[in-house]
């Protein structure tokens, strides 16, 4: 059986970036993917506006991943491609691994893992809309993998339902191949997407955006011949008398991400009701010693360029853990490596202004710079971000206004600050505004 110090699941983007990293410090690395090719969704992500932060420079996303996959060619990195992680055990010396894969069946030990598997798309199913199930209703990412990778157009006249980015980023890619897209229906009173892919994507291409509206119906039955469509109040409840058919072919959904969390969940971590994927504190590591997360299955990134940094950071985190225990393994043994014990770590509590922050908690005396990234519940105008230590505010930042789609990130540098308590993080409407 093959051994290594850190196994990483999943060959996206955090992926990469997890097993380059853990090579790079020195361990023995293997990185599983499921599909033939590495590089998650970018493959199919034609658009600029990648790789402003890393790199500098705006890159498709298929430009972005090859220049990860180019680095990690140059590592010692064992890649297994077509590759299932069919079962996991986790045992006192680290995690025991089936692989499926064409060749066959194999077993790995691995003293880490990195868990790095993304997030998937909400169906229609999950938001409750009624009526048959005809071909052409889709989401957004799968037509975006029909046009783009396949060269398939998946209709002709289209609806979006939900006004996410990467559904904005459809109209604007289905208009530019020819197709007329009817308009894009969102349910609540506000756009859910960057504001500069509402512009870029819609205003630029006269694309109608209509707000508290949600499709409530599908029609046909072999392909779809239309959509009812409905007004919704403060509540995204249907409001009746304000129905109206529109005849289609296609209706594609963009309505939220959710973190992939079955492996996480399967060993036992902690999930967070907030972000959806496990609990992790300012290394990715879960509530389960050894397993690290990143990337879009921690919490949903707007930023591709935050999930390669949150993919780096597990990676150097799993290959020290990795490193600590085959120190810890010797005879006699010199170090500990410490368990999840909550006397470990503080907590990290905020106002229920925020919809969530990452990470979750912090190692307790930890004395160094920690980023946190936090998405705010509702839009807001002016405000300052304060985090307290107790009842003494050791941070604050101002904000000339916050939207849920934006992700925000600030850093806590605890080098001076006895870290004993948990954190308290609030929101408050900036002075000048008081």
């Amino acid at each position: 059986m093959d051994i290594y110090d850190v196994t990483v699941i999943g060959g996206g983007p955090a992926g990469l970036a997890a097993a380059i990293s853990a090579s790079e410090k020195g361990a023995k690395v293997l990185l599983i993917e499921r599909e033939e090719r590495l590089g998650g969704v970018l493959k199919q992500c034609i658009h600029d506006g990648f790789g402003l932060i890393r790199f500098g420079e705006k890159l498709s996303g298929c430009e972005y991943a090859c220049r990860y996959i180019e680095t990690i060619r140059q590592t010692p990195v064992e890649i297994r491609t077509s590759t299932f992680a069919s079962q996991i055990n986790n045992t006192k010396e680290g995690f025991a691994l089936s692989l499926t894969q064409r060749s066959g069946y194999e077993r790995v030990f691995s003293k880490t893992l990195v868990l790095a598997t993304g997030c998937r798309e909400r169906t229609a199913k999950q938001v409750f809309i009624h009526g048959t199930r005809p071909a052409g209703v889709l989401t957004a990412g799968s037509a975006q993998h029909f046009i783009n990778v396949l060269g398939q157009m998946p209709g002709k006249n289209c609806v979006i339902l939900g006004s996410g980015d990467i559904g904005l980023i459809m109209a604007r890619r289905l208009t530019l191949e020819g197709a007329k897209v009817l308009g894009v229906y969102e349910a609540k009173s506000e756009p859910s997407g960057l504001s500069r892919n509402i512009y870029q994507c819609l205003v630029d291409f006269d694309i109608p955006l209509h707000l508290s509206h949600t499709v409530t119906e599908v029609h046909g039955r072999e392909r779809l011949t239309g959509i009812t469509i409905c007004a919704v109040d403060e509540k995204m409840q249907p409001i009746p008398g304000t129905e109206e058919y529109i005849p289609c072919d296609t209706l594609i959904l963009s309505v939220g991400l959710i973190p992939e969390n079955e492996l996480s969940e399967a060993l036992g971590a902690a999930i967070s009701p907030g972000t959806k994927g496990p609990l992790c504190d300012q290394n990715c590591q879960t509530t389960v010693p050894g397993v690290f997360c990143c990337g879009n299955a921690l919490h949903v990134n707007d930023l591709v360029d935050y999930v390669s940094e949150s993919g780096e950071k597990a990676g150097l985190a799993a290959a020290d853990y990795a490193a600590a225990a085959s120190v810890c393994q010797q005879d006699p043994p010199i170090c500990n490596v410490s368990g999840d014990k909550s006397s470990n770590y503080v907590s990290i509590k905020h106002s229920s202004d925020f919809a969530y922050i990452v990470p979750s908690r912090v190692t307790a005396g930890v004395k160094e710079n920690v980023p946190f990234f936090f998405r705010t519940k509702a839009t807001r105008g002016n405000t300052t971000v304060k985090v307290y230590l107790g009842d003494e505010e050791i941070f604050r930042k101002k904000y000339i206004g916050l939207r849920p789609p934006e992700m925000e990130k600030i850093e806590v540098d605890f080098a001076q600050i006895d870290l004993r308590d948990d954190l308290h993080f609030v929101m408050e409407v900036a002075e000048h505004e008081s």
